[in-house]
């Protein structure tokens, strides 16, 4: 009878490490979804930050100046004034990336929208972004770069 209850206390000990074991794994899923989820909302309002900076610049355009940015850097520092004229902060770091590896859609060499360069799958669906957020016809927004950061179209 000793040997019986010593085999059956053993058991319990298995299950109940292996329950721990599940347990454990699901609070990490779940942390893990929690993390992508908070960088995600933190890129947004990044991308929402270069959106206002480009909205900024263009409305701030000198008569007979190109009216978008030529790099990103002229958005921290408008040189087209005698005075010191910041449309965005600070260049941000790409959530995503944890780099200031943006990149950038051009016309005529000027800066019309940011993205990041990240190619991961995004949590949120594309009809559920922000008007800010264009995501080009030949895509899906299947991946975080292809979230492109505008200039919110005025009606």
């Amino acid at each position: 009878m000793h040997h019986t209850q010593r085999g059956f206390a053993l058991l319990i000990l298995v299950f109940a490490i292996a329950a721990m074991g599940l347990l454990l794994a699901g609070i990490g899923q779940s942390w893990q979804l929690n993390a992508r989820r908070e960088k995600e909302t933190q890129l947004l309002f990044v991308g929402k930050q270069f959106s206002r900076a480009l909205e900024s610049y263009q409305k701030a355009t000198p008569v007979g100046k190109a009216s978008a940015p030529a790099s990103l850097d002229d958005l921290v520092e408008d040189k087209r004034f005698p005075y010191q004229v910041r449309h965005l902060r600070q260049l941000y770091r790409d959530p995503m990336t944890g780099k200031a590896d943006w990149q950038v859609m051009t016309r005529d060499g000027r800066i019309v929208a940011v993205y990041s360069n990240s190619d991961a799958t995004p949590l949120r669906q594309p009809e559920a972004l922000p008007k800010y957020v264009s995501i080009p016809s030949d895509t899906e927004g299947a991946q975080y770069r292809d979230w492109k950061f505008v200039v919110i179209p005025r009606k």
